[in-house]
């Protein structure tokens, strides 16, 4: 071969290797990789950890590099939860059981307010909210040291009408048998059949529309009356300007007693 044509022998194959590379030295970065796991953690348990995956584990065994909870046992547990009131003993299992994608909806929370004041934000994710909401707050406590109950973390949407707060209502009668009285009783009555005692205290808890509306039918509405035998619901064969089948309730709290009485009126009493 003549030394011109070994140079264009030569140009050739270089030219070949600009337009068919023999390696590659590129690595495809958008397939064959694992998104790396990470986890936002409650901070407040000395001794329990919440993740926002909805998993709770003691905080020596939070995984050090994704600050998750290894992925074992029950998620969103309600583990020491009253699911009716949505209030549970434990902080970090209050997180977890709100979590549940089926109790706390994300449409739902970005709408509520972090703090009162009108110019406060809004919870930015479902785990903002639990774990912003399963706080001790002001409504949990009595006397500003004391708690209504043991089930003193709570994330339930509280809104209604007449303004009732109906999970701080239910947490504060737990450990009440509330009973429906048969027609003409009292609820001292009610409450001595059952081998227990009419709680005095608790009768305002239960002088609410929407607190009676769990408990009874309230088929003619809910009315404000003014009687000692409150509250209570009108019996459906009562005379007709009794109002048959409302519930009533009372305006005037210094009436509500537990010895009151009518004989178209069954009561709704606290019994402990």
């Amino acid at each position: 071969m003549s030394t011109s044509g070994f140079s264009l022998f030569l140009a050739l194959l270089h030219l070949m290797g600009f337009l068919f590379p023999l390696r590659v030295y590129a690595i495809r970065k958008d397939i064959g990789f694992l998104e790396q796991r990470s986890c936002r953690t409650t901070v407040q348990g000395r001794y329990l950890i919440s993740d926002d995956e909805g998993n709770v584990c003691d905080a020596l065994s939070l995984e050090s590099r994704t600050r998750c909870c290894p992925w074992k046992g029950e998620r969103f547990s309600c583990h020491g939860c009253n699911l009716l009131s949505q209030c549970c003993k434990s902080y970090e299992f209050c997180v977890s059981c709100c979590l549940n994608p089926s109790r706390t909806i994300l449409a739902q929370v970005v709408k509520v307010k972090v703090a009162k004041p009108a110019t406060a934000g809004t919870y930015k994710t479902v785990f903002d909210f639990c774990s912003g909401r399963c706080r001790h707050n002001s409504e949990s406590v009595v006397h500003e040291n004391a708690y209504h109950s043991e089930f003193h973390h709570c994330f339930s949407l509280t809104s209604n009408a007449s303004g009732a707060n109906l999970t701080q209502v239910e947490t504060r009668l737990l450990g009440i048998d509330v009973i429906v009285g048969s027609q003409g009783d009292s609820c001292d009555a009610v409450c001595k059949s059952r081998g227990q005692l009419c709680v005095m205290n608790k009768l305002s808890l239960l002088n609410q529309c929407d607190v009676m509306k769990r408990y009874m039918t309230c088929k003619g509405s809910c009315l404000a009356s003014a009687g000692g035998d409150q509250p209570a619901e009108v019996v459906e064969d009562a005379p007709r300007d009794l109002y048959s089948g409302a519930c009533l309730y009372t305006r005037t709290e210094s009436m509500l007693s537990c010895d009151g009485s009518h004989q178209h009126t069954r009561r709704l009493c606290p019994c402990a």
